[in-house]
């Protein structure tokens, strides 16, 4: 038997007919390493990248160790989007369907507070949440985590660049420091995510996914060298030339995002900008836009891309390169998906070709220098 098997590990039955339900047979690299160690009551570290599990990787923990007799809330997930609050909400509700007398809630802001301190007097154990409305709630008096086993910070890396720091402290300040299980999980592991790691986890243990058994999207990947003043036009020629029906556009600013929603608005084509500037309800609508086909072309940033899980995006571009290598894989995950073919592109100005050299030596993906583009 493979040892990777979910059927191999030492799950409950209710737990392995839902895994099985998913269409999950083998576990994934980070799933294989923090599954085992975290019913074991271990703290963690996960460095992997979105796409590799991550999720399931800590919900199928949790969801065996909460008691469903106990109505206090004994798990807290901190994200740093609704939108991944909601996805990580979602894969909960999958994994415990068979789990009888366990609820899970996500808590964001751009809701109506009192629709979601409604919602926790149905006591759930298990509370997924951004830092900004959880802390809120807490002060309220709305959220009590007395008797909180595990705390999971999932993307502790955007958390942070997002400046949730310190409400991230005074949340975990409310949960039992002596008994609780913590577990962080980030793309990247810089300083300050080593500080928090010292801070609030006892002996954790750093799992890393090496890159090569990282699950890499079967797509098509190629590099434009462009100047900064030929990007725009670059992208539409080969919007022209392969006709996507929908494609995704990562910027490393807010601010170019928003020129490039008006450059291309201005040339004709169904656009919408995501970033975290932007208001909750206003995100909101324009992923649903996003969704049901309405927008063709949508352009984010990093963090406001987190959370996008559409299955028909036929191609990436990577107007900017991602500052951080390991954002690579992460972007041009966003395609590909379901067995269907996918395309990226990244346009690369002169001063990025070491950045890229990084890039392709990290990821270990062949990708190709794009020189057939259509003339203006």
């Amino acid at each position: 038997m493979n040892p990777n098997d979910f059927s191999s590990l030492p799950l409950s039955k209710a737990v392995q007919q839902a895994v099985s339900e998913m269409g999950f047979k083998e576990a994934s690299p980070i799933q294989a390493l923090a599954i085992p160690k975290l019913l074991e009551g271990a703290d963690i570290i996960g460095q992997a990248q979105t796409g590799t599990g991550k999720t399931a990787a800590f919900a199928i923990p949790i969801i065996e160790q909460v008691n469903p007799n106990n109505k206090a809330i004994q798990a807290l997930i901190l994200c740093p989007t609704r939108e991944l609050a909601l996805q990580v909400t979602e894969e909960f509700r999958k994994i415990s369907k068979h789990t009888t007398g366990i609820r899970s809630m996500a808590v964001y802001g751009g809701q109506p507070i009192a629709r979601q301190v409604q919602y926790l007097k149905r006591n759930p154990q298990i509370i997924i949440g951004t830092p900004g409305r959880v802390f809120d709630l807490i002060q309220r008096g709305r959220l009590k985590l007395n008797q909180v086993t595990m705390a999971v910070l999932d993307e502790a890396d955007e958390m942070l660049n997002m400046g949730f720091r310190k409400s991230i402290e005074d949340i975990l300040a409310k949960t039992p420091s002596r008994d609780r299980q913590t577990v962080l999980f980030s793309a990247t592991m810089p300083p300050a995510i080593l500080e928090l790691t010292k801070l609030y986890q006892q002996n954790a243990e750093h799992l890393k996914v090496k890159q090569h058994d990282q699950p890499i999207p079967k797509v098509e990947q190629h590099y434009l060298e462009v100047s900064k003043r030929e990007k725009s036009s670059t992208l539409i020629k080969l919007l022209k030339q392969h006709q996507f029906e929908i494609s995704l556009v990562f910027c490393n600013t807010k601010w170019q995002v928003d020129a490039l929603v008006k450059t291309m608005k201005r040339e004709g084509y169904l656009v919408d900008g995501l970033h975290g500037g932007m208001r909750q309800s206003k995100r909101d609508k324009i992923m649903q836009g996003f969704r049901k086909g309405k927008t063709k072309v949508l352009i984010a940033t990093d963090v406001a891309a987190r959370g996008i899980d559409v299955d028909d995006i036929e191609a990436v571009f990577n107007y900017d390169l991602p500052k951080e290598v390991e954002f690579y894989i992460h972007r041009i995950g966003r395609t590909g998906r379901a067995g269907k073919p996918g395309a990226s592109f990244t346009f690369v100005e002169k001063k990025d070709f070491g950045q890229l050299k990084k890039i392709r030596g990290y990821s270990n993906v062949k990708m190709s220098r794009h020189e057939s583009l259509v003339t203006a």
